[in-house]
């Protein structure tokens, strides 16, 4: 069976109309290349929600948005251009900060206090962990960093790469090892 396009296109603009008039929002995503590789970027009307690495399994993020956020999943790069330029600028070493709506409804609690934390270590600096729970008034919560860190949802725009142990090394990192060298190394000769 076909679908005329004229009957495709009313059908959705209806389905629009009805997820807006029973507020279900919509999630945009695009995806672009980097030199840590493909990046999904996905946004909701409040901002940038999702940041995620190939390596995740871009599907599977997708789905879990679909899960956890909205059903109304769209592909739509128009939307994510100001964040897709962003990024670029970012790898090319011309930004050194994010200027993005940021929606954080995807942590809650101490991890969402950590995130807003990252984001105010400086373009080439890092912190330890230590120092991260120290900053937000738990220093004994060293590990719950480490875990507020590891599932960060948007990791590069929300820099918990900048995070290191108290001995200087990597810990882990959301996107593999050789990603986090690599942002570190970039903000390093950009600084």
């Amino acid at each position: 069976m076909t679908v005329e396009p004229e009957v495709l296109g009313r059908l959705h603009a209806g389905l629009a109309e009805r997820a807006s008039r029973e507020g279900i929002l919509d999630v945009a995503y695009r995806i672009v290349e980097t030199p840590v590789g493909k990046l999904l970027l996905a946004s909701t009307e409040r901002g940038l929600v999702r940041v995620a690495y190939e390596r995740e399994g871009l599907d599977a993020v997708l789905n879990t948005l679909s899960e956890r956020l909205s059903p109304r999943i769209l592909e739509a790069p128009a939307r994510l251009g100001e964040a897709a330029r962003q990024v670029e600028e970012y790898f090319s070493g011309r930004r050194h900060v994010f200027d993005l709506p940021i929606d954080l409804a995807l942590s809650a609690g101490f991890r969402r206090t950590v995130l807003q934390h990252l984001s105010g270590i400086g373009f080439g600096r890092t912190e330890s962990y230590a120092e991260v729970a120290r900053a937000v008034g738990n220093p004994k919560a060293v590990r719950a960093v480490g875990t507020a860190c590891a599932t960060n949802p948007l990791p590069v725009v929300v820099p918990c790469h900048r995070v290191l142990r108290s001995d200087g090394s990597l810990g882990g990192y959301i996107g593999g090892l050789d990603a986090k060298t690599t942002l570190l190394r970039l903000e390093a000769a950009a600084a």
